[in-house]
């Protein structure tokens, strides 16, 4: 058995690419923002959910899948969602309430990850299942000089931690107080942000030393990676929107808490996404959710595969940002299908596959290589097993390609068109139309009809055309 490599990593806290030393490597630590599961996830939500996943893969690969804790929590206190909670079933306790409202989009953002290829984390934390960590949390800072009571309110003060902002490179002046909680005008300074805030009595909450309220946004991940990670752990991970300010006051609470240097030694942070060179929005018109790319025509007229929209993210090295786009999806798709169907993994993953993640997840490279590992395959089946155990390192297994009605129907007409023109002795269109074909991994085959002698065409997908 070969070597494993030493991982490294870029952190955003150091600004630098660095050799991965976990703290036990017996339990290897890491946690992700998960979602807020008010509305379906969008593709731009996918993109951390990937990214990680892959990691996840590597760190299990190289220090054992039960050696290795990933924490990707379910943000279900908003708000918003409290409203419709309030709204909706009145007559219900409120995180029983919550459930109820939360429990479908919670589910389509499980079944869309799975059908993007990713393994379930290994512990999936629900904030209203972590209210009571929370409080002792905020009960700490205040007892510390880190937090205070203001009108209805306990937020942290900026001002009592000496180095606050080294993970955005801020100034204390340069802060934005965030939360998803309203912060009124109150607070000591402007870059304080709600720890808890009262629940007036048309408002859901919950019972506390303050009186009944809800937790501010960056409380919940705080307390929730210390219940299942501890104080300290080794990986934390994200979106680069999340570096200020919920990463930068996530940092804050848990360091001022628990008195420690860190909150977590690496800090991963994904780019931007845009789609089709645009930032994603809803006025734009182009906010698109991973539901409808993989279950409706929304975006290019029809469905994309899941480990297709995978590949697509993965061509880009994840700190880079991503124009997420059609001819992405289509080059992913022509990528995928000259990949051979490999069956069971068997052996090994291919070294120069787990070099290229190994070193800051260069999926780019990881992909080049598998590519070329997939011209082996393609020709020599005893290469097959060491392709399926390299694929699985990125999440992406190729498939017997499945075409719609759709598809096939139009592939029909373009092999008729075809005939038509050999008919018409116009053999350079005819053979366009089998090379386009060709290039979509679909190849034709030229025969004769046994009782007229006419030529017939019949057509497969191929998947070994490298």
């Amino acid at each position: 058995m070969a070597a494993m490599p030493i991982l490294k990593l870029y952190n955003t806290l150091t600004r630098e690419k660095a050799d991965f030393r976990p703290i036990d490597p017996q339990n290897v630590r890491m946690y992700v923002c998960g979602p807020t599961v008010y509305d379906f996830a969008h593709i731009g939500n996918a993109r951390p959910i990937i990214v990680f996943d892959v990691l996840f893969r590597l760190l299990r690969h190289v220090y054992g899948e039960s050696h290795v804790t990933y924490a990707r929590n379910i943000t279900d206190v908003d708000d918003k969602i409290n409203a419709r909670a309030l709204r909706d079933y009145p007559g219900l306790p409120l995180n029983e309430a919550i459930r109820r409202v939360t429990e479908k989009t919670e589910k389509q953002f499980l079944d869309d990850a799975a059908v993007l290829g990713c393994l379930d984390p290994t512990v999936q934390p629900r904030a209203t299942e972590n209210i009571a960590e929370m409080i002792e949390i905020i009960e700490k800072l205040i007892a510390k000089g880190h937090a205070y009571e203001a009108e209805g309110e306990v937020l942290f003060d900026t001002t009592s931690m000496a180095d606050y902002g080294q993970l955005s490179k801020r100034n204390l002046e340069e802060q934005q107080a965030g939360a998803r909680v309203a912060v009124e005008a109150h607070k000591k300074n402007p870059g304080d942000f709600v720890l808890w805030k009262l629940s007036e009595e048309h408002e859901p909450g919950w019972e506390s030393p303050w009186g009944r309220g809800r937790p501010g946004w960056h409380i919940e991940c705080s307390a929730m990676s210390r219940h299942y990670l501890g104080e300290v752990f080794d990986i934390h991970g994200g979106g680069i929107d999340l570096i200020f300010p919920h990463h930068e006051n996530e940092i804050a609470q848990s360091r001022c808490a628990h008195g420690t240097e860190v909150m977590a030694n690496v800090w991963m942070h994904n780019g931007f996404l845009q789609v089709e060179g645009r930032k994603m929005s809803k006025s734009e018109g182009n906010f698109i959710t991973i539901y409808e790319l993989l279950h409706t025509e929304t975006f290019g007229g029809r469905k994309w595969p899941g480990e297709v929209l995978r590949l697509a993210m993965l061509m880009t090295h994840y700190r880079e940002p991503i124009d997420f786009s059609m001819k992405r999806l289509e080059e992913a798709e022509h990528l995928l299908s000259k990949w051979p169907v490999a069956g069971e993994a068997a052996g090994e993953p291919d070294p120069a596959v787990v070099a290229a993640l190994a070193d800051d997840l260069n999926t780019v490279a990881a992909i080049q290589a598998l590519h070329a590992l997939a011209q082996k395959a393609s020709a020599d089946s005893r290469y097959l097993g060491v392709f399926a155990a390299s694929t699985a390192l990125i999440g992406v297994v190729p498939k017997e390609i499945e075409l719609d009605e759709a598809v096939v129907h139009e592939i029909d007409g373009r092999v008729r068109a075809r005939l038509e023109l050999l008919k018409a002795k116009n053999y350079a269109e005819a053979d366009a139309i089998r090379a386009d074909l060709l290039a979509r991994g679909i190849q034709l085959k030229d025969g004769k009809d046994p009782e007229t002698g006419e030529r017939v065409t019949t057509w497969e997908v191929k998947r070994s055309q490298v």
